[in-house]
């Protein structure tokens, strides 16, 4: 099945065999449950709920998906000295990155500091001042996860969920599939395949959704996009974890992430160079 949800593209593949009225089912039980999430985390939509956290400080009960999220960004927020942080969608927003895609900068000022703007403790989360938060660092590979499960909540033990190339594969007998990963400065070709079983691969590049001098990664203390690097891969258990390191990788040393983690990764610099570490299964072709 293939569809367009949360602003990209979606593909599954289920190996198992069902019924097409057992998919049609399927497909509406994701649909729903991608509408449920939207509702929750979506920055671009004025009725959800961090869009009412940016109008109004209080205390607010997050969904119960939340947890495995926001301890993570909790524990990314302290790793990477701030630089990964949900309390980044203002910025994201005044840069031009908004909820019409205007493209248009505005004046940059840095996110609050976690402590100065929430205070978090499952399910509760407490807005000190109204502010946008963005999951975007996590988020997408977290909603494949969320999908993964409910398909093995309805009987379907191997698949491939790709969204827009946060990749979740899961097989019964362990098979593995072949990832193109993509060249960061040609669309058309790749710089190497990689392979993954019953794992997430992600990546993150800075040819994507780039305007002026930015892309959607930006580094919260220079208000800048950082341009070191030009892509990364991570291959980890969940589409949560890879999502989240790709971003983490931008900003910090794959050593400090590896202490508190299990993951792979590949790192793409701008002049093309790579840095890989030995447990990312993949064949480079330079």
């Amino acid at each position: 099945m293939e569809f367009e949800a949360i602003g990209t593209h979606w593909k599954i593949t289920i190996q198992d065999k069902i019924s097409d009225a057992k998919q049609s089912d399927i497909f509406k039980l994701i649909m729903n449950r991608i509408a449920v999430y939207d509702k929750h985390y979506s920055r671009f939509r004025n009725d959800s709920l961090v869009a009412e956290m940016s109008r109004h400080a209080g205390e607010y009960v997050l969904p119960d998906d939340a947890k495995p999220m926001f301890d993570l960004y909790e524990k990314l927020y302290k790793l990477t000295n701030g630089s990964v942080t949900p309390l980044i969608g203002n910025l994201l927003s005044d840069a031009g990155y908004d909820a019409t895609y205007s493209l248009e900068t505005k004046t940059l000022h840095m996110p609050s500091k976690w402590e100065d703007a929430i205070e978090y403790a499952f399910p509760r989360l407490t807005i000190k001042q109204p502010v946008l938060l963005d999951v975007g660092a996590a988020g997408k590979g977290y909603l494949v996860d969320i999908v993964g499960n409910l398909l093995l909540d309805q009987g379907v033990v191997s698949f491939t969920i790709n969204a827009g190339g946060d990749i979740v594969h899961t097989d019964s007998e362990g098979k593995k599939i072949h990832v193109g990963l993509e060249h960061p400065n040609d669309s058309t070709s790749a710089i190497g395949v990689a392979q993954i079983g019953n794992e997430s691969i992600c990546g993150s590049a800075g040819n994507r959704r780039t305007w002026n001098q930015f892309h959607h990664i930006l580094d919260p203390h220079k208000l800048e996009s950082p341009h070191h690097i030009a892509a990364v891969w991570v291959i980890a258990k969940t589409g949560l974890l890879a999502d989240a390191l790709t971003t983490c990788l931008f900003f910090v040393e794959p050593e400090i992430l590896k202490n508190e983690f299990s993951f792979e990764y590949l790192i793409v610099y701008a002049d093309l160079t790579m840095r890989k570490s030995p447990g990312f299964n993949a064949e480079m072709f330079s």
